[in-house]
């Protein structure tokens, strides 16, 4: 026989509710976490102005498999909706990842090949209305072509993967290595590695496409008006006097126009033809006096050295709009004497970065 009683089926009222929740609350507080657990660890939840730490799994699972419906399950806050923008609600020009590093085979103008750790970043253009990116498929989209030799047409090939995986307008990568090519020494025959910063961009902006290449070219420039002192006072005085000399370094920029095939050691090249005072790498005492005789022949303000730089590049098709930025880092001043030239549009700009000079120097 079953007995039904009524008081027990009755569901309690707010009131019995609050004030059973009281008294569970009075003895949680007075009780140890043993004996908490020993009743119901959710009891824990219960005490006012404590939150419980949950009781986590501190050992790394090794044998847990993300399968599909995990992953599609996971928070993607970078690229999420637009209501999680944070300020002003604006395109972002450049947003991704700067110097992430792999090996990159570069073909060399002689037919060979070299293989060089590269710096590369990747960046594109965010929409006003978009959160953010996932800035990981920019290296997985580079790393899917870094197994190909080097030319400008692999690296469109992974700027059009990762514009396309991003959904983005315009998109950029540059990618900075050091380029070694040996140097005969000016008179010993001796041969040495001079080590070359060169940096290649491929910009997209507006559907448009430019192949933008950089270089840093090291010098050594001897003052004009130095030397003409120092001749005087030998030749009205009979006083030896020595003419100031320093290490300066050219950055070149450069469009490369359409296809054509412009090689790291044909820009090289170039600057030597228009500052033939590179420094050297191998010296013998022959290389010494022949490097004063060189520079003795080739005294050049920094005024001087931008002109001569524009003038050879100007003259070679392949180049379109380009840049010179100059720096002779002074011996006789505390301060260096600088030049910046620019032909096109490309290179235009109203500002200087104010660090820009200071990145000019390079240490041997």
């Amino acid at each position: 026989m079953n007995i039904h009683t009524p008081e027990i089926e009755r569901k309690p009222t707010r009131q019995e509710a609050e004030a059973a929740l009281a008294v569970l609350r009075q003895w949680a507080d007075r009780s140890s976490d043993a004996e908490i657990a020993a009743l119901d660890p959710s009891v824990a939840n219960l005490m006012q102005g404590q939150v419980p730490y949950p009781q986590l799994r501190r050992d790394y699972p090794h044998d847990f498999v993300v399968d599909a419906a995990y992953k599609a399950g996971l928070p993607d806050l970078q690229n999420g909706p637009s209501s999680l923008i944070k300020g002003a609600r604006r395109q972002i020009q450049h947003v991704g990842i700067s110097n992430f590093r792999l090996p990159i085979r570069f073909l060399t103008r002689d037919n060979g090949e070299v293989t060089l750790e590269t710096s590369v970043t990747g960046t594109v253009s965010l929409e006003a209305e978009k959160k953010g990116i996932n800035m990981s498929r920019i290296m997985r989209s580079f790393y899917n072509h870094a197994e190909r030799s080097f030319s400008f047409r692999v690296v469109e090939a992974a700027l059009d993967d990762y514009k396309s995986d991003l959904e983005s307008l315009d998109a950029r990568i540059q990618m900075r290595f050091s380029f070694p090519m040996k140097v005969m020494s000016l008179r010993s025959g001796l041969q040495g590695y001079q080590y070359y910063d060169i940096a290649l961009e491929l910009v997209e902006r507006g559907g448009a496409r430019k192949k933008i290449m950089h270089l840093d070219y090291v010098y050594s420039s001897t003052c004009p008006c130095s030397l003409e002192l120092s001749e005087h006072a030998r030749r009205v005085r009979g006083q030896l006097a020595t003419p100031h000399s320093q290490r300066s370094v050219a950055r070149i920029s450069v469009e490369v126009l359409g296809d054509a095939r412009l090689w790291f050691e044909d820009l090289v090249d170039l600057c030597r033809g228009a500052v033939p005072t590179e420094t050297q790498v191998m010296v013998k005492r022959e290389d010494e006096q022949a490097f004063a005789e060189l520079n003795a022949a080739n005294p050049i303000f920094v005024e001087d050295a931008a002109r001569s730089f524009c003038d050879v590049l100007q003259r070679d098709p392949r180049v379109g709009d380009f840049r010179v930025i100059a720096s002779h880092q002074e011996s006789l001043h505390s301060h260096d004497a600088v030049s910046v030239l620019t032909e096109g549009e490309t290179f235009a700009a109203e500002s200087l970065d104010p660090k820009l000079f200071n990145t000019l120097f390079h240490v041997g």
